[in-house]
Parts: C-alpha cells; sequence; structure tokens
C-alpha cells in the first residue's frame, strides 16, 4: 500500500504542525481505552464462570506485550514511518477486540485472551510510539508539551472508555450477547477514529525548524544536544540504563497506589470519625485518573521551561516527601491524603509524557521512537513491581494483625526509597559521550526517498 509509504507521507509546503497533535491524539484516546478495562471484569467474570484473577489476564497479558512489542517494534515504527505504525496499531488495536467479542460469543474465554491481550496489546505498544519521534521533530522547539499533548490522551483515554463502555453494557445487557456486541462496536469505532491519525500524521521535511527557532545546547538541568545517536548504540550507553532505572522507580511509585486506590483509602480511614465509603472511594478513583492525565500535559510542558533533568528532580524528590507526609499523617486528615496521592498520581503521568522529550535531549531526534520503545520494558517490570509490593504487604499486614495506615507502612517506606534511588540515578545523568554519536550524513539518512525523489516518483 503505497499509501503507508514513508517516502509518502512528507509535509506538504506550508503544512500546519498543530495538525500532528490531534493525529496522535486519535490514537492514544483510542487505545487509552486498556485504562477501562475493569468495566468489563465483573460482566466478564459472571458470563464466562471465572474467577476475579483470571478476568485480569487480559488486560496484563495487553500490558506486558505493549511494552514487549514498543521495545522490538521500535527499530521498525522508525524505519517504516509513523502513517505505517498508526496503521497497524488501529489494524491490530480494532482486530483485538473483534476477536474478543467472538470469545465471548463462542464462551472462549481464551479467545477473549489472545484478542485483547495478545493481538489488542500489539496494538497498544505499537500505537504508543508510533507518534513520538514525529511531533519531536514538529515541535522541537516545544518537545515536552508536544509528547504531554498526545500520551495525556492515553492517560485519559478510560474517562471516555468507561462511561461509553457501562452505557452500552447497560443498553445491550451485561450477559454474553451484550459483552460480545459491545466489543465489537469498540472495535469499529475505535477503527474509525484512529484512521483520522493515520490521514492526518505528517513528516516535517528534513532539517525543518520552526520560524526563528535555534537549538539550544543547554546548561543546568537541560541537557540538550544537536547529535544524534542510534538506537543500537544508545543501549550501550549508561545514560540509556539511568533512564530506565528513573522511569522503572517512578512508575512503581505510582503504579502501586493507582492499582490499590478504592480498598487503599478506605482502609486507612476505617474506623475514623471520617470513614470513606464505597462510593467516595470510586470518586477518589476518579479524582487520580484526572490528576494522572493532567500532569502528563502540565508537568511536560514545565519541562520545556525548566529542563527534563529539573522535572524528574521534582517527580522523584517531591514524590519521595509526599510519601512520607502521607506515611507521617496516616489518617489524620482524608484532604492531605488525597491531595497528596493526587500530586503523585500527577507526578506518575508526567513521567510517561516527559521521558520521551529527556530521551531526545540527550540521544537526538535520529532513532528515538526506537529508543523510547526500547525504554518502556521498565514499565512492564513496574507495571508488576508496584502492584505487587503494594497487595503482598498488604496482605502480609493483614496476617499480622495490622489495620488502617498500618497496612501500608513498610510499602510507602519501600516506595519512598524506590523514589531516592530513582533520584540519584536521575543525578549522575551526563550528556552522552560523542563517540556514540551518528556521522552527520547518516543520522539525515532517514527514509527511503527524499521529498525531491518523492516529487520525480
Amino acid at each position: 500500500m503505497s499509501f503507508l509509504e514513508r517516502s509518502r507521507v512528507f509535509a506538504e509546503p506550508g503544512w500546519n504542525r498543530w495538525l500532528i497533535p490531534p493525529a496522535a491524539l486519535a490514537i492514544h484516546f483510542s487505545i487509552g481505552q486498556a485504562y477501562a478495562w475493569s468495566i468489563f471484569k465483573i460482566p466478564l467474570e459472571k458470563s464466562l464462570q471465572i474467577s476475579s484473577t483470571a478476568s485480569a489476564l487480559p488486560f496484563q497479558i495487553g500490558i506486558l506485550v505493549l511494552g514487549l512489542s514498543a521495545a522490538f517494534g521500535g527499530t521498525l515504527v522508525e524505519k517504516k514511518g509513523p502513517r505505517w505504525a498508526m496503521f497497524v496499531s488501529l489494524v491490530t488495536f480494532s482486530s483485538g477486540f473483534l476477536v474478543a467479542s467472538l470469545g465471548v460469543a463462542t464462551r472462549s474465554y481464551w479467545l477473549v485472551v489472545l484478542g485483547y491481550g495478545v493481538i489488542g496489546g500489539i496494538g497498544l505498544g505499537i500505537g504508543y510510539i508510533s507518534p513520538v519521534s514525529t511531533l519531536m521533530k514538529w515541535f522541537p522547539d516545544r518537545p515536552g508539551m508536544a509528547t504531554g499533548i498526545a500520551i495525556m490522551g492515553f492517560g485519559g483515554g478510560a474517562l471516555i472508555a468507561s462511561p461509553w463502555s457501562a452505557s452500552m453494557l447497560s443498553a445491550f445487557g451485561a450477559g454474553p450477547g451484550g459483552i460480545a456486541t459491545t466489543f465489537l462496536v469498540h472495535g469499529l469505532v475505535y477503527a474509525v477514529f484512529m484512521s483520522l491519525g493515520v490521514v492526518l500524521v505528517r513528516v516535517p521535511p528534513e532539517n525543518w525548524r520552526p520560524t526563528g527557532w535555534e537549538p539550544d545546547s543547554g546548561t543546568g538541568g537541560k541537557l540538550v544536544t544537536t547529535a544524534n545517536v542510534s538506537a543500537k548504540n544508545a543501549m550501550r550507553t549508561y545514560q540509556f540504563w539511568l533512564l530506565w532505572l528513573v522511569l522503572c522507580m517512578n512508575v512503581t511509585a505510582g503504579i502501586g497506589i493507582l492499582e490499590k486506590a478504592s480498598p487503599m483509602i478506605q482502609d486507612f480511614f476505617r474506623g475514623t470519625a471520617s470513614p470513606v465509603s464505597a462510593t467516595a472511594a470510586a470518586g477518589f478513583v476518579a479524582l487520580l485518573s484526572l490528576a494522572n492525565m493532567t500532569g502528563r500535559f502540565v508537568w511536560s510542558s514545565v519541562s520545556d521551561v525548566i529542563g527534563r533533568k529539573n522535572i524528574y528532580r521534582l517527580y522523584l524528590g517531591g514524590g519521595a516527601l509526599l510519601y512520607l507526609t502521607v506515611l507521617l499523617g496516616k489518617s489524620g486528615s482524608t484532604a492531605l491524603f488525597v491531595v497528596s496521592t493526587m500530586v503523585i498520581l500527577s507526578f506518575y503521568g508526567g513521567g510517561f509524557a516527559t521521558v520521551p522529550a529527556y530521551l531526545k535531549d540527550l540521544f537526538g531526534t535520529y532513532q528515538v521512537g526506537a529508543i523510547h520503545g526500547r525504554l518502556l520494558t521498565a514499565w512492564s517490570v513496574a507495571g508488576v513491581a508496584g502492584p505487587e509490593i503494594v497487595d503482598a504487604l498488604a496482605d502480609s499486614g493483614k496476617k499480622a494483625g495490622h489495620t488502617g495506615p498500618g497496612l501500608y507502612t513498610f510499602s510507602f517506606g519501600l516506595m519512598i526509597a524506590l523514589l531516592v534511588v530513582g533520584f540519584i540515578a536521575n543525578e549522575l545523568v551526563r550528556p552522552v559521550n560523542p563517540r556514540f554519536h551518528e556521522p552527520e550524513s547518516a543520522a539525515q539518512i532517514e527514509t527511503e526517498h527524499t521529498p525531491a525523489e518523492r516529487a520525480v516518483n
């Protein structure tokens, strides 16, 4: 399909770069549905006669495959270009829903896992990284803001998908037929919506820069390079692995709260003068989702002003202090608990949105999408570690007779330690040694055809 070839995606003269964020959002708002999977857990458990653990497996497999497909597919995404990547994401993510729909309709649980988890997970991973390098090439003056807009969509996708999915289950029924129809509608509608991104996305001409903008070599917290590093060489640098550790620690600290938010706040204030009901706890979860989404845009935009290293000092150092605040405050103030955890979740979201720009600052734009994909394996590790730490230690505390905040004292202390480790790793980040830089001529060869060749073709 020549329409998908990278040589056909160069922007025409005068193309408005502000059309690229909506193209990215069309993908990220769609694949962000993953955060709304919990809507289907109870209906699936009743319809397929499966356990709570089994109903979580399609989501867990999806996140695992997200990290793996981003890591292993990153280089191919860079080679084939953003339109090809967005199209692959569209096909796999939507097909995953269709296969899952068939699985529910035929009472085949493993077909649901295959569809939503494996096939749909590929769409999650390829779709997540597909617009990253393109956005930063269009917005070299504001890369944090640009990637923040797109990745905000992934964090906010559940705000649309949750009520939409719930309303369809209410209309079609929560039985096998209703769930299958809901999955079918999801697959078809998301395919149409994601096609907007496929059509709109463009790659800027070589060496394009915004009018009047010049690269900033950066000082202090702004470690900005004008050179380029390949994905292969990036993984040979200590900077890559320090950032891997930084992202892993930040995500572990945030996802530990996100995964257990509702029972956590109820545990904290159970038996106090201001207990938290299940309904209020659900509202708390919504507030955390809003903080997660907002932080992706706000903090990544701030990073364009103060630098990526400085903003991670805030995420990691500030996060550790907020965990300590919650730990010392215990069940004294509901407002303090809610505000502190919301800010922690805003740092969690901001870390996702800022790390592509941090990679660009260190390694250039040459293969930043592929480098980002490899770095997302930190997400896969953190996605297992964070919930495991909080859940396992809380269960252990209950067996030991602990209640209230005491269930989380050790896990919160461990989160503080992990954030300190991440803070130290961030402090050790320095500019990449020039021996890893690509020759300028090689870094400029990013397509099979130049714009001039495209004109001839």
